[in-house]
């Protein structure tokens, strides 16, 4: 059998006319089929090591895929937790009870029968603040793998009504016989600086320009030298541009900012203490303490200046030097006086005490002064008697309203200064930027027991720090030796307890101004 194929073969051959072509057909026939049989084994071959392989592979991404899962539900809920405090983003958020910790649902607050009516104008109320302050988050953008576009991915910045070139546009590893770009705009209008007919670029001067052309080196290089206008004046924007070929697009943002001057407040050459710190205080009925307060401060700094604001009944008269006195209506409050002494300070920064502390050789304002001059901060804070009484702020954003969560302590060190921590909020013995807390503002309607609610208004906005090593002391609380002294601070205590009302108007007013939904303190 194995000489039949040949022979057949040769029998062919010889159909032709040839004896000698038959002699040498027959064993190059021969090893013609032994080549091919060769070839069809060793496909079978690699065939079924193929299937051998892919079964192996298919048996590794089945064992793989059994490992493709999520940590358990106590290894996740760990990686969003911080200070105890569930921080994963929800749409809606809580503020859920624990040991130690009080929580306010700021609703059970609002009278039920004006509730509903309370709700629909923080809502409105909401909106015009969001003109008012549009959201910087720009829309997620994805970038697909290998788009032979370029483009700038952030840093593309213009102020209003002003023309900047975009850079690092360009199209790249493409060849096509026709070259496509369209770019898109919708805040402003895009142009070009290259020298082209209006063939190649369309739609100058508008928010769609369209170039076309067979030449890559030139379409880089009109790419090269885009510029975008700015053509509605907003103070803060994101134009979400997109940049499209024929088979790819991209998207990024162009950021409309206008900067703000500077104001600069002059220290003076010599820089002095009294040339960058006023020391601001308000007092109410007590003067006695007030005036051992001003007596300890010119006792280590003789000519600073002092702000003291008053809202007593019958106001005393205080003459010192280089001591501002400022009269208000009767029991106006505790933050409208904040707010009138700062009003009036012209130095860099104002230190901030109550009117019955006492400076000590531990009270040193320079060392304040020097973290604040030398990092971030907006303001930091000290020790009264040892106790910094620092706190976290942390807050959570739903879809309707936010909830706050105050713990007590620090968030981390304040890197260079070994005896400080970066916070939320401090105890009322701190040095402040001036520009920065007029900015935020003390809120006038809370006109007694308030301190937290300006950190409160300031999160997002004060960088806050707070630093053992700077401390002042705190007057007795020993009752008052003379009569009349006994009687003011009793006058001072019925105006100093925080009454169920005040608790409840408190916050109602978070709930409207700060549109919280609920606040957790511990």
């Amino acid at each position: 059998m194995e000489l039949a194929v040949p022979f057949l073969s040769c029998q062919r051959g010889a159909a032709w006319g040839a004896r000698k072509a038959t002699h040498l057909c027959c064993p190059s026939m021969k090893y013609f089929l032994i080549l091919i049989l060769c070839t069809i084994v060793v496909f079978l071959v690699s065939m079924r090591w193929k299937r051998l392989a892919e079964s192996q592979i298919k048996e590794e991404i089945s064992v793989a895929r059994s490992d493709l899962k999520l940590v358990s539900p106590e290894k996740y809920k760990s990686l969003f937790i911080y200070n105890g405090i569930w921080l994963a983003p929800k749409n809606q958020c809580e503020c859920p009870k624990a040991d130690h910790v009080h929580v306010y649902q700021m609703e059970d607050y609002i009278a039920k029968k004006d509730l509903a009516s309370v709700k629909e104008r923080r809502r409105k109320e909401f909106e015009h603040y969001q003109k008012r302050y549009p959201s910087m988050i720009q829309d997620l953008v994805i970038a697909k793998p290998n788009v032979p576009l370029s483009y700038p991915i952030q840093g593309v910045e213009v102020m209003p009504l002003h023309t900047i070139m975009i850079p690092g546009l360009g199209l790249h590893g493409v060849t096509e016989e026709k070259y496509q770009v369209i770019l898109r705009a919708s805040l402003g209008t895009l142009n070009t600086l290259a020298d082209v007919s209006d063939d190649v670029v369309r739609g100058r001067g508008k928010k769609e320009l369209i170039i076309l052309t067979s030449d890559v080196e030139l379409l880089n290089f009109i790419l090269e030298h885009v510029t975008y206008t700015s053509v509605v004046y907003q103070l803060s924007a994101v134009d979400m541009m997109t940049f499209e070929s024929r088979d790819h697009v991209a998207q990024f943002p162009v950021i409309i900012r206008q900067p703000s001057l500077p104001k600069l407040i002059d220290p003076g050459a010599d820089r002095k203490i009294s040339s960058l710190v006023t020391v601001t205080t308000k007092t109410f009925l007590r003067y006695h303490k007030l005036r051992l307060l001003i007596k300890s401060i010119r006792q280590y700094y003789p000519d600073i200046k002092i702000i003291v604001t008053d809202d007593s009944e019958v106001p005393e008269k205080i003459i010192e030097e280089n001591v501002e006195h400022y009269i208000m209506p009767f029991g106006k409050g505790w933050f409208a006086g904040r707010n009138l002494a700062i009003s009036q300070v012209t130095t860099k920064y104002y230190l901030w005490v109550d009117d019955d502390y006492l400076f000590t050789e531990n009270t040193k304002i320079e060392k304040l002064l020097d973290v604040l001059e030398r990092t971030n901060l907006d303001m930091v804070g000290g020790s009264v008697n040892g106790n910094t009484y620092s706190f976290q702020l942390l807050y959570e954003q739903g879809d309707d309203s936010g909830c706050l969560h105050l713990r007590y302590g620090s968030f981390h060190k304040l890197d260079g200064f070994p005896n400080c921590v970066v916070t939320s909020g401090v105890v009322n013995f701190y040095l402040a930027h001036t520009d920065k807390s007029r900015h935020v503002g003390y809120d006038p309607l809370l006109q007694r027991v308030a301190h937290s609610e300006f950190f409160m208004d300031g999160v997002g906005i004060l960088l806050v720090g707070s630093c053992s090593d700077v401390s002042i002391g705190h007057q007795d609380h020993n009752p008052a030796s003379e009569p009349n002294l006994t009687k003011v601070e009793d006058q001072y205590k019925r105006f100093r307890a925080n009454t169920q009302a005040q608790v409840q108007f408190k916050l109602s007013l978070h709930y409207f101004k700060n549109r919280l939904k609920c606040y957790s303190r511990s």
